[in-house]
């Protein structure tokens, strides 16, 4: 393919793993794969500034934003930091900070880098006030109520009888375990006494689940049949968002502090204010060494790289932050990251072990993954038995035989995969791994569309892992988010034979589901969560029937495109490429979809039951023609309405919202950190740029 189909392919992939990965929690690929992706985007990008697009990964920060909290705006964007993995791109970091500085000396603090959810909080007057997750850097998830269960989460300073030994006789403080020790200086602003705290401030830090609490609560998941959590992180964070904090509480989540803002620091150093809020009763990392040079940087690194297998929570790095507030203010920020630190992500580990069988499972499109079944080997704090083999033609690069021993890394210290075979050891006579040809659950001959590397089920209306899949897509919080069914819920009506498409979910009466008779309470709150998804916006509708390859923001785009479902299923080929951002591979699925009667049946059932099958009057009338003929390109994070809300107001009034820059755009609708290849191509071509601030005002919005 051209650079251009790679931009568009690149953009596709990214934008789906960034939402497994910080909204489901349920990551399929490493940080080093995400990283070299995004890279390459940016590098095409680069090239091919008249693709820029306001809405790429590379424009934007991921989120876990979880709509159930209150959103709360950082008062301090929460930004991402700039990934590194080998010592020359140190190096290149280190020697950009002394360029920066104009040759003034500089340290650097080195910290661990631990693998948890970011989290802010504020203290005012000694007092926390209010934890904010990171969200997507600008807002972030209120999630104070279920923090304050965390115990090395101080709720007050200056309360506890935490004191340092001799304290006030000390004439240093070591920080232990720092790959060599580092001893600070008896500086009188390390004394600060616990109650002289600013009187607001905020620190943030990560929120972890220890290994310990990990293995234990997947044992019990397992025993429960439960679907296990893939990682401490995953585990911490679906755990600070549930809605119940005594679940929280009895998850016993751990914290890290990191780094202190305000305007009003004890100290002009990074190092030294994390030691005094140590004083003040927040946890800490002892893995932190102020430097000079870069050999100590190596040394930290190279010390952390074995140690980190020894502490109680998960790592994937080491943080390299320049000390010096002052001097992190003068080298300032990127878009994204901030110019004065650097994460350094440690390589995967790799174990050896035995391949015992690989078996196949189903998912809900009917795609078919192929999955290595091991001897039990222990990898990144966790025992890994599975890992997935991707597809047959992977399966064919490995020269993959039954009782073969291969090398298992976790991809950024998460997903398992086999990375290679120890030939050596292969046993005489070993059968090689075979794809197989017909479905593992209904037994349809498989298919393996032309272009892709994976095979499929052809037989959506009778593979019960495929009719399961898409009721369980429907009922998901992102569709029709129908709370009061779960899989296992789904899982027992599909066997009874109660329900085998979405449409039977609106039919199930309270006598069906009521068991002998004891459990009416909870049928009658199932009836009726089912009943109140009729009220869902039909773009979420769109989202919940499982078209393929049609995602949340397809779904959107499609919606708001046509308006009504009777406009989309009747749409041509060509109209459906107009939209912008449906590709051709998405406009065929959907035509493919609406074409199948299957697919129109359970449509006309759903309308019967009164599922919102088109936008609601609101969306669907034009508010004016104030934008007629315009051209508008947005581009930036936004105060008073969201990106969605604005492409909204300006389709509403007559305007056109388009992707890219050029010389028939009328006006950029400019938020907060603008792209700087944007910026450079509207001075260019003479693109007038306008803030919020100015449109609002101008159209009278």
């Amino acid at each position: 393919m051209d650079e251009k189909e790679r931009i568009m392919q690149l953009r596709t992939e990214l934008h789906e793993h960034n939402y497994k990965y910080y909204v489901l929690n349920r990551p399929e690929i490493g940080d080093m794969e995400f990283d070299m992706m995004m890279r390459e985007l940016q590098e095409l990008e680069a090239r091919h500034p008249e693709l820029a697009d306001p809405n790429s990964p590379t424009q934007r920060v991921g989120s876990d934003i979880n709509r159930e909290f209150t959103q709360v705006e950082h008062r301090y964007p929460m930004l991402s930091l700039a990934n590194t993995y080998n010592e020359q791109e140190v190096a290149d970091f280190y020697n950009s900070v002394k360029k920066g500085l104009g040759g003034e000396d500089f340290e650097i603090c080195c910290e661990m880098k631990y693998d948890g959810l970011s989290i802010s909080l504020t203290y005012e007057d000694g007092r926390l006030v209010r934890a904010v997750t990171r969200g997507d850097g600008v807002r972030g998830d209120d999630v104070t109520a279920n923090v304050k269960t965390i115990r090395t989460i101080p709720l007050v300073l200056g309360n506890e009888e935490r004191r340092m030994k001799n304290e006030e006789s000390a004439g240093a403080v070591t920080s232990a375990g720092s790959g060599g020790g580092v001893i600070a200086p008896a500086d009188s602003s390390f004394f600060i006494l616990r109650s002289s705290f600013p009187k607001s401030f905020e620190i943030r830090g990560e929120i972890l689940m220890p290994w310990s609490v990990f293995e234990r609560l997947n044992a019990e998941r397992e025993a429960a049949e439960e679907p296990l959590f893939a990682n401490p992180r995953n585990a911490a964070s679906g755990t600070l968002k549930s809605q119940n904090s005594a679940l929280v509480a009895g998850r016993q989540l751990d914290a890290y502090l990191y780094y202190m803002l305000g305007d009003e620091l004890p100290t002009d150093g990074h190092y030294e204010n994390l030691q005094v809020a140590r004083r003040w009763g927040f946890k800490i990392s002892e893995g932190m060494r102020k430097v000079r040079t870069l050999d100590e940087i190596y040394e930290f690194i190279h010390y952390w790289d074995t140690e980190r297998k020894n502490l109680p929570v998960a790592t994937d790095g080491i943080v390299l932050k320049v000390n010096s507030l002052r001097q992190q203010r003068i080298l300032g920020y990127t878009a994204k990251s901030p110019r004065w630190a650097i994460a350094y992500k440690f390589k995967a580990e790799r174990e050896r072990t035995r391949l015992r069988e690989v078996s196949f499972q189903v998912g809900r499109t009917g795609q078919i993954t192929p999955v290595a079944n091991m001897e039990p080997v222990q990898l990144a704090g966790t025992t890994v038995k599975r890992a997935t083999l991707n597809n047959e033609d992977f399966i064919r690069s490995l020269d993959l035989h039954i009782g073969d021993y291969v090398y298992v890394e976790k991809g950024g210290e998460i997903i398992p995969k086999i990375v290679g075979i120890d030939e050596d050891s292969r046993e005489a006579g070993a059968e090689p791994v075979s794809f197989i040809t017909h479905c593992p659950e209904c037994g349809a001959e498989l298919v393996r569309p032309e272009g892709e590397a994976a095979h499929y089920c052809p037989n959506d209306s009778g593979c019960p892992p495929q009719i399961k899949g898409r009721i369980e897509h429907f009922i998901s919080r992102k569709a029709m988010n129908i709370d009061s069914l779960g899989p296992e819920t789904v899982d027992e009506y599909y066997r009874r034979g109660l329900i085998s498409n979405v449409a039977d979910l609106y039919d199930i009466r309270v006598d069906q589901i009521n068991g002998s008779g004891n459990r009416e309470k909870s049928a009658r709150k199932i009836v009726q969560g089912i009943a109140a998804s009729a009220s869902v916006p039909f773009e979420r509708v769109v989202f919940a029937l499982g078209i393929r390859f049609v995602g949340e923001t397809s779904a959107k785009l499609l919606a708001r495109h046509f308006k009504t479902m009777d406009a989309l299923a009747a749409a041509p080929l060509g109209e459906l490429l107009q939209v912008e951002g449906i590709g051709e591979v998405i406009a065929r699925s959907v035509i493919t979809y609406f074409h199948t009667p299957e697919n129109l049946a359970i449509i006309s059932r759903l309308r019967a039951h009164g599922i919102k099958m088109q936008l609601d009057e609101e969306q669907m009338k034009v508010a004016g023609d104030r934008l007629s003929g315009l051209s508008i390109v947005i581009s930036g994070v936004f105060r008073h309405h969201s990106r969605d809300e604005y492409k909204a107001i300006i389709e509403q009034n007559g305007g056109k919202n388009v992707g890219s820059i050029s010389s028939k755009t009328s006006f950029i609708l400019a938020g907060e950190n603008m792209g700087p290849s944007k910026l450079q191509k509207a001075e260019k071509l003479g693109i007038r740029i306008m803030s919020e601030d100015e449109f609002l005002e101008n159209y009278e919005f």
